[in-house]
């Protein structure tokens, strides 16, 4: 009879401790999954979002920190940023490519201790711009630091930066190393191929709550602004605003145009594409265009110069890397601010605001118009605005529209009319020691 009731305080005690433990487990929460997006361009922004997502897995201590990866390449100096973040996570990481890790993609690929791959995605392409033996040499280095820190075939890791390295079974001599899903399995690069995102976790075992991180708007507007589109767009305002203010001059078009071109750079220096040179180039052709504005106007030099200077920051700010990117930017820019100038002046003809952008001069109350110009003819009086070489002039007490015959004459300047064609009145400069006529007047 003891026997039997201490078999039963046995079996009723280990029950106890199994119920314990079952419980113990059921409390657990289960574990997130961080996923970051490795999408478009890769630059600055995305490099701040990847350490705020490998941050944020340390501390939770997650079960796995997983890239989502389709990417054409971007900023090498960004994707340097992403790989140490990426040894310095305390948690699994794995890499999946959904279509394509090209260029600095491949390189973010590489850095994650799994790999996966969706059929028909490709990893490679990795030559730098410029590809001279300096910068080929560096980039191919982290190559293959970053393959053999993970386990990674070297040689084809520096195959895909340097087409000088033989791989006779994956690639054609001289060309740059591009794997597909299938030659990546099979060189060990990738470590399984699957379809979805949710057959990779499988794949590598991993399981949780997949919790996906976003950039912020800071993050956001710099990915966003930086795009080719949306800065053909600001670059157009800010030509509209300088080619309105080159004719109004009164500040308000000049400073719509300049805060576009100030967000334009901004955005450029904080995705990483600029920096302090850039913004030094982007200040001086503004400083002369402005000067040819509003101190030396008419000389054309100090705009023509400042234009120029303008045009290299914006091509800069791209990076020499993405020239035909900007190319395509300037060339958003130019048709757009075209288009507009075009249709604007077309819309509103008889707008005082488009009346002052196409140099039509709005009389006052006191002008009577003359059905005959000819009276005007060697009459002197005062130039009342800049002439370049079409502007308002004072001449027998009327404020009328005239021309010069090229000539740049700033306001207040005696002048002389010339010739009358029709309703066009052309003028000249007095000189100092010619005396004015008897009709003149200012």
């Amino acid at each position: 009879m003891q026997r039997l009731l201490r078999a039963i305080y046995v079996l009723a005690i280990v029950a106890g401790l199994a119920g314990l433990i079952a419980s113990a487990v059921r409390a657990q929460p289960v574990r997130e999954i961080i996923v970051v997006p490795i999408e478009g361009t890769v630059d600055e922004g995305m490099a701040h979002l990847v350490q705020r997502a490998v941050d944020q897995a340390n501390a939770d201590h997650a079960a796995a920190l997983v890239l989502d990866i389709n990417t054409p390449g971007g900023l090498v100096s960004a994707a340097f940023e992403i790989r140490d973040a990426m040894f310095s996570a305390r948690v699994p990481t794995v890499a999946y490519v959904s279509q394509r890790a090209f260029s600095a993609g491949a390189l973010i690929t590489l850095s994650a201790k799994k790999i996966v791959m969706a059929p028909g995605a490709s990893i490679g392409a990795a030559e730098p711009i410029p590809n001279d033996p300096k910068h080929v040499s560096a980039l191919k280095a982290e190559f293959a630091a970053t393959a053999q820190r993970n386990g990674r075939n070297r040689l084809l890791a520096e195959a895909m930066v340097d087409k000088a390295v033989d791989a006779p079974a994956y690639k054609r001599s001289g060309a740059i190393l591009s794997l597909t899903a299938d030659d990546a399995r099979k060189a060990k690069i990738a470590d399984a191929v699957a379809p979805t995102f949710e057959d990779a976790l499988k794949a590598t075992g991993l399981s949780g709550t997949p919790v996906h991180v976003g950039y912020t708007w800071a993050e956001q507007l710099a990915r966003i602004a930086t795009t080719p589109e949306i800065s053909g767009i600001l670059l157009s305002l800010g030509v509209i605003g300088l080619l309105i203010e080159m004719q109004t001059l009164h500040g308000i078009a000049g400073t719509i145009g300049i805060a576009a071109l100030a967000l334009f750079f901004a955005a450029h220096v904080y995705a990483g594409f600029s920096n302090s040179l850039v913004i030094g180039l982007a200040i001086l052709g503004l400083i002369l265009i402005l000067l040819e504005l509003h101190v030396i106007p008419g000389h054309g030099f100090s705009g023509i110069l400042g234009l120029v200077v303008l045009l290299a920051a914006v091509v800069l700010a791209f990076g020499i890397a993405f020239f035909f990117v900007a190319v395509q930017s300037i060339s958003i820019a130019i048709v757009l601010s075209l288009i507009t100038f075009w249709i604007s002046t077309k819309i509103f003809p008889e707008s005082a605001f488009f009346k002052r952008i196409t140099l039509s001069a709005t009389q006052g109350p006191e002008y009577v118009a003359s059905s005959d110009f000819s009276e005007f003819l060697g009459r002197t009086g005062l130039a009342a605005s800049y002439l370049r070489p079409a502007g308002v002039a004072n001449i027998d007490g009327k404020r009328i529209t005239v021309l010069t015959e090229g000539d740049f004459v700033p306001a207040g300047t005696p002048v002389r009319v010339t010739r009358v064609e029709g309703a066009r009145i052309f003028v000249k400069r007095v000189a100092p020691d010619e005396s004015p006529s008897p009709a003149s007047s200012s």
